[in-house]
């Protein structure tokens, strides 16, 4: 099979993310004449140039298994167009589970955290990227693999994916055509998705396409006005500590509980807030808890 090469888009795209969170600050401050927190920016984009180094060593790693797995596969899918096609919808599907899960289970909240992390709402936000998490979600893309896809074929659809969601990461655009919000992730959809208002939480966890979540039963339209950042935030801009804060208090629960093994292995599967000894608090029930006031 004749293999082309393909170029690293995310490298070709930062001085794009350069130029359009420039244009941003600029808009926020003359036009809209809001303040915009350049600390947390600063913090975002940090957090964004540490996440392209580490990629630096890990996409080899990705690679390699991914080239391990593919001498398993199923079928043997050609560079084609209609493959290029079935792609977009197959990596989305697996970006969605990935995603989900990312907040239904603690072990990948520790990562992911990172990116709901700032209280802010801006296209540096979008920049606000994980340093762990590609060292273990990409197993969500595994199944890709084996059913046939070129190992490069399935790491440049991720990096498009992730290009598409840098611009729906602002408060600029309001609300799309209905047949663009219907069909697509949009700054609206996205919006409640980074949200901590109850009827929010766990919501719209779509990469390219919002049919996911209608599918599976996760999606929320935005209508009150969105507050950003995390159920408990870390309030702080030092990006060591926004990196690695939840992996350090996961480990901490698991080793500080006094009650067996099998319930400190909660601590790593079971959602965030959950507690051992039943006190915690998941999204669930704050979101039960919203509904029920709603109905007195």
């Amino acid at each position: 099979m004749n293999i082309p090469e393909l170029p690293n888009l995310i490298h070709y795209a930062i001085p794009f993310f350069v130029l359009t969170v420039i244009i941003e600050v600029i808009l926020t401050v003359k036009v809209k004449m809001e303040d915009y927190q350049y600390k947390d920016a600063i913090t975002s984009i940090t957090m964004g140039l540490g996440n392209v180094f580490v990629g630096l060593f890990t996409k080899g790693l990705i690679l390699a298994v991914f080239l391990f797995l593919y001498e398993y596969r199923f079928f043997t899918i050609p560079f084609t167009w209609w493959a290029w096609l079935l792609l977009l919808f197959a990596e989305d599907l697996a970006y969605y589970w990935n995603h989900r899960i990312a907040h239904e289970s603690r072990l990948f909240w520790a990562s992911h955290v990172v990116h709901h992390s700032s209280k802010q709402y801006n296209l540096s936000t979008a920049l606000r990227q994980t340093w762990t998490g590609s060292f273990y979600t990409f197993i969500f893309w595994l199944p890709l693999i084996l059913i046939g896809f070129h190992p490069i074929m399935v790491l440049m659809q991720m990096s498009i994916s992730l290009l598409y969601q840098y611009w729906i990461h602002t408060e600029m655009i309001d609300k799309l055509p209905k047949w663009f919000e219907a069909i697509f992730n949009t700054p609206s959809h996205h919006r409640v998705h980074h949200a901590t208002n109850p009827q929010y939480l766990d919501r719209n966890h779509a990469g390219i396409f919002i049919i996911w979540d209608k599918i599976f039963g996760t999606f929320e339209p935005e209508v009150e006005k969105p507050t950003y950042g995390l159920v408990s935030n870390i309030n702080t801009y030092n990006p060591i500590k926004i990196a690695f804060i939840e992996w350090f208090n996961m480990i901490k629960d698991v080793f500080n509980s006094k009650t067996s093994i099998g319930k400190r292995l909660g601590y790593f599967i079971k959602p965030p807030g959950w507690k051992h000894d039943g006190t915690g608090k998941l999204s669930s029930d704050l979101r039960k808890e919203w509904e029920d006031n709603k109905m007195e």
